[in-house]
């Protein structure tokens, strides 16, 4: 009987270790800034075809 509580408050301790590691890598993601989207390089005009 000691092993199966053991195994199951291992696996629940487990479990709540995977979900609390979960919502700390979206957190992380979430908290890491934007790139801003500006092009390297710009034309005022179309570049002339060939």
């Amino acid at each position: 009987m000691r092993r199966l509580i053991a195994a199951a408050v291992t696996t629940v301790v487990a479990a709540a270790l995977a979900v609390g590691a979960a919502v700390g890598v979206v957190a992380l993601l979430d908290a890491t800034p934007d790139q801003p989207n500006t092009p390297l390089i710009s034309y005022d005009t179309a570049p002339a075809a060939p």
